[in-house]
């Protein structure tokens, strides 16, 4: 089950000197060949970019016709040293991500073998700064925005989860995990219901939606207020996002420490290989197509809420 890679990866994380290398060097143990990290610098620090790709039997990678899916970790860090000791609750989205290719590798090891590609990306920060919150006490980055799009959405992947941390708040007052909206090209389409049906299967509850606002799927960096950078990755493809946030009854800052919740976050790592399962195998839209192109028809493009707007 997924819950013993969570708790190994929880125990791979929470260390001070980890690095992207020993990360990538326990996916690829399990059998995945296809592990990159690149160290990127800002004007804060760096941080290690980790990229994965697990080939499926009918994928693109094999000249199949099973549709590729990314699941991005996003987080500004896993810890905020030396501010505080320890895994901070904002890198659950790594840990989902990382959690997620270490299934990949044991199940594939085992025999089993998903149809489409999967491909995950994230990014390894045990001192990554923190920034103040209208609710909480956010963590940072110490990279930009822009340059973490461009190093985790891959233009191969034809739909995108992104994981993130979204406990910040007080519109979203659930323990456990939630979906948002699709939302593409600037547009906030209607919730999949295959993404609903998905979601209470794994959970054996009703599904719980975040709510979004245009705000949030608009770039960082614009002036404007974002409940986090969950839809980020929105902001630089063309392909449908969801963003799958790992929730709390209570606000709980980004930077704390001693707030991951091992059983939710193996939720969401089981909500995702799931979606990699029925999206490959085409049982799961991440929404109608039919109606998207009406939509373009009938109201035009929304893609200027995917750039930083007018001066």
């Amino acid at each position: 089950m997924a819950f013993s890679s969570v708790l190994r990866t929880l125990d791979l994380l929470d260390a001070a000197a980890v690095t992207g290398q020993q990360v990538a060097d326990a996916i690829r143990a399990t059998g995945v060949k296809d592990v990159e990290v690149q160290r990127v610098a800002g004007e804060q620090g760096s941080t290690d970019v980790l990229r994965v790709t697990v080939p499926g039997t009918r994928g693109r990678l094999r000249g199949g016709p099973a549709p590729t899916l990314g699941i991005v970790g996003r987080l500004g860090g896993i810890g905020a040293r030396p501010a505080k000791i320890g895994l901070v609750s904002d890198g659950d989205g790594a840990v989902t991500a990382v959690a997620c290719a270490l299934e990949l590798g044991r199940i594939a090891a085992g025999g089993d073998r998903l149809p489409g590609d999967v491909m995950i990306a994230t990014h390894i920060c045990p001192d990554a700064p923190t920034i103040e919150h209208p609710v909480v006490t956010m963590m940072n980055s110490p990279v930009d925005m822009a340059t973490l799009n461009r190093e985790e959405v891959r233009p191969a992947m034809e739909a995108i989860l992104t994981v993130d941390t979204t406990r910040g708040n007080r519109v979203l007052n659930h323990r456990g995990i939630a979906i948002s909206p699709t939302v593409r090209q600037g547009w906030i389409l209607r919730v999949s219901e295959d993404l609903l049906t998905i979601v209470q299967n794994v959970t054996g509850r009703m599904p719980v939606v975040l709510p979004l606002t245009m705000q949030d799927i608009t770039p960082y960096g614009n002036g404007l207020f974002h409940v986090n950078s969950i839809l980020q990755p929105a902001t630089a493809t063309t392909a449908p996002v969801v963003g799958v946030a790992l929730t709390a009854e209570v606000p709980v800052p980004g930077s704390a420490t001693g707030a991951s919740q091992p059983m939710d976050i193996d939720l969401a790592v089981r909500f995702c290989l799931e979606v990699a399962k029925a999206f490959g195998a085409g049982r799961c839209q991440f929404h109608d197509a039919a109606e998207w192109e009406h939509i373009q028809r009938r109201y035009g493009s929304m893609e200027l809420l995917q750039t930083m707007g007018r001066p």
